[in-house]
C-alpha cells in the first residue's frame, strides 16, 4: 500500500564505511523538531570529538517541506546536499544524518568525496526500520466488558489488513476499542462491524490525525 505522505523511521540507526582509510560513520535519528536535530548533531560532535567533520542533513515536518544541510568543512557541495538528496530521494521525513569522517590520508576528490556521502546515507537508511505515515481517523466503538475481547481481536485482525492501527482500549462503564482508520477504509469498517455483531455496536468518527504504521 502506498503511504500518504513520506515515511520517517522507527529509532536511530548507525553504519560505518571505509573508504582509503577514512572512516565515514553515519548516524541517523527520528527528530520532531529542528531543535531536538540540533541537539542530535551537538551530541554527536561531543561524543566523536577526533572526527575531522560532521555533516549533517535534516528533513522535516509532515510534508518534508524544511531541509537543511552542512559541509562542515569539505568543500562545497560535495557532503550535505548529497546527503540530503539521498533523504529526499528515499522520500523520509523528521530525521536527521549526521556522517562524521576520520581522514585517512589519501585525497578523494570532489567526485569521491560526493559518492562517500551519498553511500553512506543511503546505506544507513538500508539498515533503518520505516514507518509509514498516514492520515488516518480516529474511530471508537462501545462494548459491553463481555463483548470487548470478541471486537478487539477483529480490530486487531482488520486494522492492519487496511493500513490502520489499533490504540489501547479503555475501560469503563463499557468498553471503548479504539482504532485509526483510513479515511477511504471508514465505510469497510462500519460494513464489517455491522456484520460481525449484527449492528448491535455502532462506530463513532472522531477527529483525524498524522500517525505512523509500520511500513
Amino acid at each position: 500500500m502506498t503511504p500518504d505522505l513520506p515515511a520517517t523511521i522507527a529509532a536511530p540507526v548507525e553504519h560505518e564505511l571505509v573508504i582509503k582509510r577514512s572512516v565515514f560513520l553515519t548516524h541517523l535519528a527520528p527528530v520532531a523538531s529542528m531543535e531536538e536535530a540540533e541537539a542530535v548533531i551537538s551530541g554527536i560532535r561531543r561524543q566523536r570529538w577526533d572526527a575531522r567533520h560532521h555533516c549533517t542533513a535534516m528533513v522535516l515536518g509532515v510534508h518534508a517541506d524544511r531541509q537543511r544541510s552542512s559541509d562542515d568543512g569539505e568543500p562545497s557541495g560535495t557532503a550535505g546536499v548529497p546527503m540530503l538528496e539521498v533523504l529526499r530521494h528515499r522520500d523520509v521525513t523528521d530525521v536527521v544524518a549526521v556522517v562524521s569522517r576520520w581522514f585517512g590520508g589519501t585525497l578523494l576528490g570532489a567526485g569521491g568525496l560526493v559518492r562517500a556521502y551519498t553511500a553512506s546515507v543511503a546505506q544507513t537508511l538500508d539498515g533503518a526500520t520505516l514507518l509509514s505515515r498516514r492520515v488516518l481517523t480516529r474511530v471508537t466503538v462501545d462494548v459491553p466488558h463481555a463483548e470487548a475481547g470478541r471486537i478487539l481481536s477483529f480490530a486487531h485482525g482488520w486494522a492492519p489488513a487496511h493500513g490502520g492501527a489499533v490504540g489501547e482500549p479503555e475501560y469503563g462503564a463499557a468498553a471503548r476499542i479504539v482504532l485509526m482508520v483510513p479515511p477511504r477504509h471508514l465505510d469497510a469498517f462500519d460494513a464489517d462491524l455491522a456484520a460481525l455483531t449484527a449492528g448491535a455496536a455502532l462506530a463513532v468518527r472522531g477527529d483525524s490525525i498524522v500517525a505512523d504504521v509500520p511500513a
